[in-house]
């Protein structure tokens, strides 16, 4: 999976050490040499919200666990076909995260962890004699961050490589903080996305209780041409 991440203040948070002050969690459970990483707590919705959390170059993900501020966020993960099921076929560098709030009212989020050992192969997919076409990867993920402020608008503008076609583009707003926030302040960050051309142009701005490292997480999901 190709990653284009945009340099901001939270850049580096994205691959932060899980520290004490978060719930016991368990994606490094029964790997013996494994690298937690934690990710932002991550505003969930009715309609579904996607977030991708990347592992160190050269470890892949071994593991995930999550932290929900709701009981009422359904929650999964995108997993590769193979068999057999197991790091480097069913997972990459990368973990990406399905979040649903299925809940009657009120807002919630997730705080994503995953596990990261060191890439060493994995499986090998084997295809059957039904088959006609192998499952493969026609498409892959465009990812970039927005740095939200208070107050103030900052804008983003992403897009697919000239050789590829998009397929779908999601936003995904995150606070990079100890516990979830408050519903007043997750629902004071306000968020456009436009798609025109190919082009996808996001604008936030947040209240001015945010936490610093706000972000919105553009993931874009772009075919490869055939």
């Amino acid at each position: 999976m190709r990653r284009v991440a945009v340099a901001c203040a939270v850049a580096g948070v994205a691959l932060a050490v899980a520290n004490a002050a978060g719930a016991a969690t368990s994606e490094c459970k029964g790997l013996q040499v494994c690298v937690p990483v934690v990710g932002p707590w991550v505003l969930t919705t009715t309609a579904g919200t996607e977030f991708q959390l990347d592992c160190p170059k050269r470890f892949i993900v071994g593991g995930l666990d999550a932290e929900l501020s709701s009981r009422a966020v359904d929650l999964g993960f995108a997993g590769g076909l193979g068999s057999p099921v197991n790091p480097g076929v069913t997972t990459t560098g990368s973990a990406v995260f399905l979040g649903r709030f299925v809940g009657a009212r009120g807002v919630a989020t997730f705080r994503p962890h995953i596990g990261c050992i060191p890439a060493s192969g994995g499986g090998q997919r084997t295809p059957t004699v039904y088959q006609v076409f192998k499952p493969g990867k026609p498409t892959v993920r465009v990812v970039q961050q927005l740095t939200v402020l208070p107050i103030v608008t900052t804008n983003l503008v992403a897009h697919c490589a000239a050789s590829q076609r998009l397929v779908r583009a999601t936003y995904a707003v995150a606070f990079f903080s100890d516990t979830p926030p408050s519903a007043r302040v997750a629902q004071s960050v306000h968020v456009k996305q436009v798609v025109r051309n190919g082009n996808v142009r996001v604008s936030a701005h947040g209240g001015l209780a945010i936490p610093e490292n706000t972000i919105v997480q553009v993931d874009l999901v772009c075919a490869v041409a055939a």
